[in-house]
């Protein structure tokens, strides 16, 4: 049996490094056949559209069973994420946090319209919440529908852990989640895995994303209280306060 080096955990999977030097990412359950199957799709289908990018993706090489359970296996990408270097060089985060702008917008000026769309994506994880009741799902969904339709490359778990910097180029690793739809939703994604990581950097990565494309910070604030209910899905414990404290802040200045 070939030997795996254990990396991290996902919500579902757990990511190996193997002897050949891939990246192997092992789904913890075989009931997650489907999910495995559709991340491998969307990530093949990013990997393509991003062949006309200055931005690089790992390689996806093979979908297969190990030990009865679904794994995806692509390029090993050497290198410190940008999440590391915040994190070693405090001093640098204003700068980390400009590169984390300027990449994200390289991504949302790709257009995907074979990819599913977003808010389709975020109407089933709302109305899938047992945490919450009728009305403020309905709330919530009457807001998402009134949203504006874009098919613009959404990564939709964009955070300085998904970016590597090395001597080759600039890799976004974890297109799994990835869907086509509205910029300002994608950024609101991040602004929000920023506060339940990096608090201190969520405003200025808002502001910068904000001044750098001229999109007003109300019309991405207001996609706050849907991208925070969808992240609510997951049901992580530590999450739940600061989350269901979003939820109800429906006027955002």
């Amino acid at each position: 049996m070939e030997e795996r080096k254990f990396i991290a955990s996902g919500d579902i999977y757990d990511v190996y490094e193997s002897e050949d030097g891939k990246a192997v990412r092992i789904y913890r359950d075989a009931k997650y056949k489907e999910k495995c199957l559709y991340a491998a799709l969307t990530h093949a289908r990013v990997e393509t559209t991003l062949g006309m990018s200055s931005l690089k993706i790992p390689v996806l090489h093979e979908v297969s069973v190990i030990d009865g359970k679904w794994a995806i296996t692509m390029d090993w990408i050497n290198g410190k994420t940008l999440g590391q270097m915040i994190d070693e060089e405090p001093e640098k985060a204003e700068l980390y946090i400009d590169k984390l702008v300027d990449i994200q917008c390289e991504i949302h000026e790709q257009y995907m319209p074979l990819l599913s769309k977003l808010k389709d994506k975020l109407s089933r994880q709302i109305k899938s919440l047992g945490q919450i009741d009728e009305i403020k799902k309905y709330e919530l969904l009457t807001r998402l529908d009134s949203m504006p339709k874009h098919i613009k490359l959404c990564h939709n778990n964009f955070s300085p852990d998904c970016v590597i910097i090395n001597d080759e180029g600039t890799y976004v690793l974890n297109w799994g989640s990835a869907r086509q739809g509205n910029a300002s939703a994608d950024a609101a994604k991040t602004y929000l895995l920023l506060s339940l990581k990096r608090p201190a950097l969520a405003d200025s990565f808002l502001d910068k994303y904000c001044q750098k494309t001229g999109t007003s910070k109300h019309y991405v604030q207001q996609w706050l209280p849907i991208v925070a209910a969808a992240q609510l899905e997951k049901g992580v414990e530590e999450q739940k306060e600061l989350l269901m404290r979003w939820l109800d802040v429906f006027d955002w200045q």
